[in-house]
């Protein structure tokens, strides 16, 4: 279990520039509600969800999520004949004026390499979002309580 030291925390939340409990801003960029489900002890894998809202003139691109795990991509959920298919996507563009939502099912931060270290309800996971303009954010993702609708990212390896 990655454990972080209440200090180690509040330094890490205090440098990513809060404007509520848990929200992040850089520029135009509005970083809401970081979160992941808690995991089972053998995943090998978990989602990360938040939301994004560009209040700028011109748009932006998330390009590339860092985290202290083995892998962490950003993906796309796609369905097709009823299966669906986790695809490693490259950036994800946010317009001027839009909000992304990466939620269950669609868009998601994928933390590779668990590696039977799993999400604890309450654990906090400090990652860097890169933007191609708005340059690199600092985020807690809180890890919740799995409400029983999220896609289930145990089973998952390294896709790419």
């Amino acid at each position: 279990m990655k454990r972080y030291t209440l200090a180690a925390v509040a330094a890490f939340t205090l440098a990513c520039h809060p404007i509520s409990a848990h929200e992040f801003k850089a520029g135009d960029l509005v970083i809401d509600h970081p979160m992941a489900f808690e995991t089972p002890k053998t995943a090998m894998s978990g989602g990360g969800y938040l939301t994004i809202t560009n209040t700028g003139s011109t748009p932006d691109r998330l390009i590339e999520v860092r985290a202290d795990y083995p892998k962490v991509q950003l993906h796309t959920t796609e369905e097709k004949d009823g299966v669906f298919k986790m695809m490693h996507v490259e950036a994800v563009e946010i317009s001027p004026g839009e909000t992304v939502k990466f939620a269950p099912g669609g868009l998601h931060v994928m933390f590779m390499g668990l590696n039977g270290d799993p999400f604890e309800v309450g654990e906090k996971i400090p990652a860097t979002l890169v933007f191609e303009k708005a340059g690199e954010v600092k985020v807690v993702f809180d890890v919740e309580e799995r409400n029983g609708e999220a896609m289930d990212h145990s089973k998952h390896g390294t896709m790419d």
